[in-house]
């Protein structure tokens, strides 16, 4: 067992080196050459095309991907395909976006002189500047020489691992200078646990008859009565400008257990200034500050006014945890 984790550390050592490498480059020659690929994307009417074979081919599929689902429209094209027609997904709109090691992947020979013929812009990701994609491309992006975990030095590991980060910064640089949001990401991802946590507070929230509201001069009797019918564990206390003023929660009700419960009226229950969202905070956000103050409700308010109210179960049966 020993020998595995020893494999593995070395693994782990050999690629950290290579995104070390990775990150000094972008601090020195690599730097105005990322600055150009974001700008050409960022000024390209169209989509990115995204292509490459082999390892590298996986990897372009996942930036592909990752460009798209943040606001940068791109899809993947296989090279060996293009050249049996699907050179016509591609427009002169588009910039094209290739991945290839060695730069010499014979294959790329049909999409480059597609590229040429009606000027479609070329970025590429290699490790060799003078190669023949490199020499095509209008940006090229030579990553730094850094070994390989494998061995052998044969099978693509760290290599592969440059290629995927530098893809990622591409994405995240163009999703920061377009200010893509998390309201914009929800747009592109309303599925699965991304989805629900993307989700607003008042995608969820109970309104209207739902919410379990009453004065600070109610007295307890009638306060209990509509917060056992509205089943939401709490109580919200209006002031007379319809303001939340206070809150009573179960926890509220066992501190003040006793023959004199009955008697109180709900202003002198209640705990003030309870803790509020806005309708437009996140889902996630909203689980957070639940969890956090170890509470199973939170009222949601617009101008001190409460227009919602979110439980923590709403927030689990939508999937946000």
């Amino acid at each position: 067992m020993s020998g595995f984790l020893e494999s593995a550390r070395r693994t782990l050592e050999l690629e950290s080196n290579g995104l070390q490498a990775l990150e000094e480059a972008l601090s020195d020659g690599l730097a105005a050459g990322f600055a150009d690929a974001v700008e050409l994307i960022r000024s390209a009417p169209g989509r990115v095309i995204v292509s490459g074979i082999g390892k590298s081919g996986h990897v372009a599929q996942k930036v592909a991907a990752t460009l798209a689902s943040t606001g940068t429209p791109a899809f993947f094209v296989h090279p060996s395909e293009a050249s049996h027609g699907d050179l016509g997904m591609i427009t002169r709109e588009d910039v094209i976006l290739a991945f290839s090691w060695s730069g010499e992947t014979a294959e790329f020979s049909s999409l480059i002189t597609y590229a040429g013929r009606f000027a479609v812009p070329i970025i590429s990701l290699t490790s060799r500047a003078g190669s023949t994609l490199a020499n095509a491309s209008n940006v090229a992006l030579v990553l730094p020489k850094s070994k390989e975990a494998c061995p052998h030095g044969l099978a693509p590991t760290t290599s592969t691992l440059m290629q995927l980060a530098l893809g990622d910064c591409l994405a995240i640089a163009l999703l920061e200078s377009k200010g893509f949001s998390a309201g914009d990401f929800k747009v592109l991802h309303p599925g699965g646990q991304l989805g629900a946590s993307l989700k607003f507070v008042s995608d969820l929230m109970h309104t209207e008859s739902e919410l379990p509201l009453t004065n600070a001069n109610t007295p307890m009797g009638e306060a209990l009565v509509t917060m056992t019918e509205k089943s939401l564990g709490c109580l919200g206390i209006v002031d007379e400008q319809g303001r939340l003023a206070g809150i009573i929660t179960d926890g509220d009700l066992r501190r003040h257990m006793g023959p004199e419960l009955l008697a109180a009226r709900a202003g002198d229950i209640m705990t003030e200034n309870p803790k509020t969202v806005a309708p437009d905070t996140l889902a996630s956000t909203a689980l957070e500050v639940i969890n956090s103050k170890s509470i199973t409700a939170l009222f949601v308010t617009k101008d001190d006014r409460p227009v919602g109210l979110i439980h923590v179960h709403d927030l689990l049966r939508s999937g946000v945890a």
